[in-house]
């Protein structure tokens, strides 16, 4: 892959971080829903219920490119990819993920997911053979720090759920690092645009089979906040930030575009101070600061490789 130019690599910087926001600030709107008595289920059935549309028009206008000979078909093999993509990177990681706000502050949460770089390190390394190096070693090192720091403190104040409630949240985190590897190895052929509207309608569609199997058509029986607060959701929350991601994959790689999604779980801590009322503690702080730091030793890039 070519380094990209200039104005793409800010671009690609831009796009990852507000992307990263964005997604970030799901974690809110998810703790205003479970205020209204729904569960992790409902949560994301109405999430993808209200996103499927965005997503199915884009993915029908990319395969009538595709069809005009505008796109490069794809092959079943490259289907079957973006549909486990599709499983993986939006519906088993939302699943967890919602299912461990449940137990766990949207801080803590997070920030847990801040391992989601280190994981997609790791799995540059071990498969795709690109070696680390010893900065990056450093900032996972802080980041599992500073994530211990703010586990610890939050133990203290919701008790032993919050165990159960970090490990789906990791369970999330190590499903998007999967994600994100598999769309950078793809997104060249298939293009950042039709691999997320393809992918992303593969989960929806998954996701819609789990809640109706579970909840009938009794569950679209809710109150009209809660249909407010999902479209919310499903547009601020996730159909924009899922391009912002996979426009900035393609502009800047898997790697960094996941070191800069650091930058969620940093305004996510205030965000919820100031939406829900969550305190932020001294060891929250510092270990905001740690995992802050390793974002920085990551993003570093000597000037002589510019």
């Amino acid at each position: 892959m070519t380094p990209p130019s200039r104005s793409m690599f800010w671009t690609g910087f831009v796009l990852a971080g507000l992307g990263a926001v964005l997604f970030s600030a799901k974690a809110i709107v998810a703790k205003l829903l479970y205020l209204h008595g729904v569960d992790a289920l409902d949560v994301i059935g109405f999430r993808m219920l209200l996103a499927l549309p965005f997503f199915a028009c884009i993915a029908w206008i990319q395969m009538a490119r595709a069809r005009q000979g505008r796109l490069v078909r794809l092959g079943r093999r490259d289907g079957l990819r973006i549909a486990v993509l599709g499983f993986i990177g939006y519906y088993l990681s939302s699943f967890l993920d919602f299912l461990g706000l449940q137990y766990i502050s949207a801080g803590l949460e997070r920030l847990i997911l801040f391992l989601s770089p280190t994981f997609v390190l790791l799995f540059s390394a071990w498969f795709l053979h690109r070696p680390i190096a010893p900065r990056q070693w450093l900032a996972m090192a802080l980041a599992y720090g500073g994530v211990a720091l703010v586990f610890w403190a939050d133990l203290s104040l919701t008790g032993d759920d919050v165990i159960l409630g970090s490990a789906c949240v990791l369970g999330a985190a190590f499903s998007y690092a999967m994600y994100l590897i598999g769309s950078g190895e793809l997104i060249e052929r298939v293009t950042a645009t039709r691999l997320t509207a393809y992918a992303m309608t593969v989960s929806a569609g998954v996701t819609m089979v789990h809640f109706f199997t579970v909840k009938g058509l009794a569950g679209l029986d809710q109150s009209l906040p809660v249909y407010g607060l999902s479209l919310i959701h499903a547009t601020l929350n996730t159909v924009l930030p899922t391009f912002m991601i996979m426009w900035s994959v393609a502009r800047i790689g898997a790697p960094l575009t996941a070191q800069l999604g650091l930058l969620g779980p940093v305004s996510i801590l205030f965000l919820a101070w100031l939406f829900l009322g969550e305190p932020i503690t001294a060891l929250q702080v510092a270990g905001t600061i740690l995992v802050a730091v390793s974002a920085l030793v990551l993003g570093y890039r000597p000037r002589a490789r510019d």
